[in-house]
């Protein structure tokens, strides 16, 4: 089926990136679903029914890598909501305050993985620029990517989205330091 003529694949392939276009409204998102599906596919190839059809087959893979990507993305939501909530629940301060740290802390947990480290480690945790690539493996000029990117992030959160905190929240760094 898959192993000796490529070309039957090829003549899929394009079903298979307009389905994904269609799920994921996004081009580089759809090449991420169709490679994973091209990678599952190869994988799975003995579960494939010869009397089957193969677009079916492949199709139904781009189905089921785009629902289990969905299903990953809430479930990390719900991770970043508990998280947000616990930052919060720990410091206990008045109503409006709670509501305020509460929208930082759902920026904090939205930020990309590698900013979040980043920004933990130097903001919360007072880690030396030095101290934070050694712990995260990388260097530090990368440290100093990350770090300003999280922060850049979280300024547009707070000039934006974060209306309600502009009097009460800085982001330290880069322009609010000037």
């Amino acid at each position: 089926m898959l192993d000796h003529d490529s070309t039957d694949i090829l003549s899929d392939l394009g079903a298979m990136r307009r389905y994904a276009r269609s799920l994921t409204r996004d081009d580089q998102a759809a090449d991420d679903v169709v490679q994973d599906a091209l990678l599952r596919a190869m994988e799975k190839r003995a579960s494939f029914r010869p009397d089957g059809s193969r677009r079916g087959w492949l199709l139904a893979i781009v189905h089921n890598i785009f629902v289990s990507s969905k299903r990953r993305e809430a479930a990390e939501a719900r991770r970043n909501d508990r998280f947000a909530q616990t930052l919060v629940t720990e410091l206990g301060p008045e109503q409006e305050q709670v509501a305020q740290l509460n929208e930082v802390a759902r920026a904090f947990a939205a930020l990309p993985t590698q900013q979040r480290e980043v920004l933990h480690l130097v903001a919360v945790e007072s880690v030396s620029y030095q101290d934070a690539a050694h712990i995260l493996g990388v260097p530090i000029g990368t440290v100093m990517s990350r770090l300003s990117r999280a922060r850049a992030t979280l300024r547009v959160f707070r000039e934006e989205g974060g209306a309600k905190v502009q009097g009460t929240l800085r982001v330290v760094g880069g322009r609010d330091d000037e």
